[in-house]
C-alpha cells in the first residue's frame, strides 16, 4: 500500500467583534469563522466588564500552504482579552509558504489585551506572520508576540527555515510603529551582538495608554534582566500629549522564562495603561 501524502492546505478566517452592552457587560457580539479557526465560549474571570476569549486552531499547527486570517474589532467602551491555549507551531513548508495575518481595531474608549502564546518555528518552515493594530484616539491596548527559532536543546537551535515578520501600529489614523524583518536560519544576524546574539527566542511586548512617568519607567527597566540566558530592554514613545507607546524587547534561551518575563511586563504595564490589575490567566497555568 502506497503512502498517502496530505496536499490540502488549510485556509481559515476568524472575524470577532466585542461590544459593550447597556448593562456595562462586554460581549462577543459577532463571531464568524471559515475553516479551522474558532473561539471557545467567552468567560468572565474579571467580572462582566472584561470578556475573555480563547482562539483555537484545531489542526494544532500551521503547515506549508496554510493561510490564516484573524480580524478583531473592539467597539467603544468594551474590553476584550484574547489568548491561545498553547503555542502556535509552524511546521516544515514542503516548498509552500504559510502565513497568518492578524488585524486588530480598537475604538475610542475600548481596551484590548492581545496575549497569544509563543510561535514555535520548526525546521524547514517558511512562515510569514503579519500583525496590524489600529487604535482610535482614546483606545488602550496591550499585547505581545514571541518566536522560538527551532529547538532550544539542539546544537545551533535552528538549521534551516525562514520567518518573515511584519508589524504595524496606527494611532488616531497615524502610523506610529512599524517593523519588517526576515530571518533565515543561516543568516549571520542570528549570531551578531546587534542581532539575536545566538538566542533562539525573541519577543516584543507593546502597550498603549496614558504617558508613564519617568519613575515608573525606571521601575520597569530596573526589573528587567540582562544575563546570558535572558535579556530585555524597554523604551517609551510619546503618541500625543497624554498617550504613549511602551515597547519591551526580550531575548532568551527558554520559552517558559521568556513567557514569565512577558507576563511580568504585562502585570506592570496593564494597570498603568488599561487601568486594571493584571492577574495571570488560569489557562497559562495548565
Amino acid at each position: 500500500m502506497s503512502a498517502v501524502i496530505q496536499t490540502e492546505r488549510w485556509a481559515a478566517i476568524l472575524a470577532l467583534a466585542f461590544s459593550c452592552q447597556p448593562s456595562g457587560r462586554s460581549a462577543l457580539t459577532s463571531n464568524v469563522h471559515t475553516g479551522p479557526l474558532l473561539v471557545q465560549k467567552p468567560l468572565y474571570p474579571e467580572g462582566p466588564a472584561v470578556c475573555h476569549a480563547t482562539i483555537l486552531h484545531p489542526p494544532s499547527g500551521i503547515a506549508g500552504g496554510d493561510e490564516l486570517n484573524i480580524d478583531v474589532t473592539v467597539h467603544d467602551a468594551a474590553h476584550a482579552v484574547l489568548t491561545t491555549p498553547g503555542a502556535t507551531r509552524w511546521y516544515k513548508a514542503n516548498g509552500k509558504p504559510a502565513s497568518q495575518t492578524v488585524t486588530i481595531r480598537v475604538e475610542a474608549g475600548a481596551s484590548l489585551d492581545w496575549l497569544p502564546l509563543e510561535n514555535l518555528i520548526f525546521e524547514q518552515a517558511d512562515a510569514s506572520n503579519d500583525t496590524h493594530i489600529q487604535l482610535a484616539a482614546g483606545a488602550h491596548a496591550i499585547g505581545w508576540d514571541c518566536y522560538q527559532l527551532g529547538s532550544v536543546i539542539a546544537q545551533g537551535h535552528w538549521q534551516a527555515g525562514l520567518i518573515t515578520i511584519h508589524s504595524t501600529l496606527h494611532y488616531d489614523g497615524k502610523l506610529i510603529w512599524t517593523e519588517a524583518g526576515q530571518v533565515d536560519a543561516q543568516h549571520p544576524i542570528r549570531h551578531r551582538g546587534a542581532g539575536l546574539a545566538n538566542f533562539p527566542i525573541m519577543a516584543t511586548v507593546w502597550s498603549v495608554g496614558p504617558v508613564i512617568s519617568a519613575e515608573q519607567m525606571e521601575q520597569l527597566t530596573a526589573s528587567l534582566p540582562w544575563t546570558d540566558r535572558l535579556r530585555a530592554g524597554a523604551s517609551q514613545i510619546s503618541l500625543d500629549a497624554s498617550t504613549s507607546l511602551v515597547l519591551v524587547r526580550l531575548l532568551g534561551t527558554h520559552a517558559e522564562a521568556v513567557r514569565q518575563l512577558m507576563i511580568a511586563c504585562w502585570q506592570h504595564l496593564r494597570p498603568l495603561h488599561l487601568g486594571i490589575a493584571a492577574i495571570p490567566l488560569r489557562l497559562w497555568r495548565t
